[in-house]
């Protein structure tokens, strides 16, 4: 038997001392423990719970790949997203709390249809087509993907929550020919290939992240496709990067959209774009 050697609040300062987010520590700490869903508080009520040898090493080892750049849900092989526990691995983009915004956006404009018809372009774990799903029983909502890993992940997340999202594999509309939509999202790839930024996330699939010299080669794809699949008064909703807000709301009126708008994430950053083809 190993022995006694750390408390729970000591390894917590150990993670802290390498660089580590309290959150991140709390998490792989909580994974470490088989306490996923025990929560951040019942740490605070046990720190001084004893955690023995293999435990303690196991839960450095995660933390150094952690402070190596890995995100904490490819570590712990799952991510709340919309309320929704996904599991999340390596084969698809770790999903960011900012595309809550688009989910939210997307409850809006479908928010007086009974029945409506949602498409997700690029799913990956399929966190949004999910969400959306379980927000809205009602509506035929599909999910998109070129890649065969991703969908394998988003399929069992869809299998796991109970939630009828149609999968369909391809280049974003391309297998949706002869189909129409109420609504359109995506949080596509919108990184300029040689963004400085890519380099800190190596970890997370590059076909996910990179979009060309400018970042925008596939919202354009998608925003020269979409008009052909929507309904009359059906919405392109986009998530997109930082600083590209006015130029993704170019590309939108220049392909026939009107009210064009830009909402803000819970930073105050213009996260997404979004317009009506009338």
């Amino acid at each position: 038997m190993n022995d006694v050697s750390h408390t729970l609040a000591q390894a917590l300062h150990q993670a802290h001392t390498l660089g580590l987010a309290r959150i991140d520590a709390q998490l792989l700490l909580l994974h470490t423990l088989g306490r996923p869903d025990a929560g951040r508080a019942w740490l605070l009520a046990h720190d001084t719970d004893a955690l023995d040898d293999t435990l303690h090493a196991q839960f450095i080892a995660l933390c150094q790949r952690r402070a190596a750049g890995e995100p904490v849900a490819y570590l712990t092989g799952r991510k709340e997203f919309y309320g929704l526990p996904l599991h999340i691995d390596a084969r698809v983009l770790d999903p960011r709390p900012d595309t809550e915004t688009l989910v939210d956006w997307a409850l809006d404009v479908i928010a007086p249809l009974p029945a409506p018809r949602v498409v997700d372009l690029g799913t990956g774990s399929g966190a949004i087509a999910l969400a959306l799903q379980s927000q809205r029983p009602t509506a035929q909502v599909w999910a998109v993907d070129a890649s065969s890993d991703a969908l394998a992940v988003a399929q069992g997340n869809a299998t796991r929550l109970g939630l009828p999202v149609r999968f369909e594999q391809g280049n974003w509309l391309a297998p949706m020919e002869g189909a129409s939509f109420d609504a359109i999202v995506s949080n596509p790839p919108y990184i300029a290939s040689a963004d400085p930024h890519l380099a800190a996330l190596t970890h997370e699939p590059l076909e996910a992240l990179a979009s060309g010299a400018d970042g925008l080669e596939d919202i354009r794809a998608i925003a020269l496709q979409a008009p052909r699949h929507l309904a009359p008064g059906g919405w392109l909703l986009l998530e997109h990067g930082y600083d590209q807000a006015e130029a993704v709301r170019a590309l939108l009126s220049a392909a026939g959209f009107s009210g064009v708008e830009s909402r803000r994430d819970l930073a105050g950053v213009e996260r997404c774009t979004g317009g009506c083809w009338r």
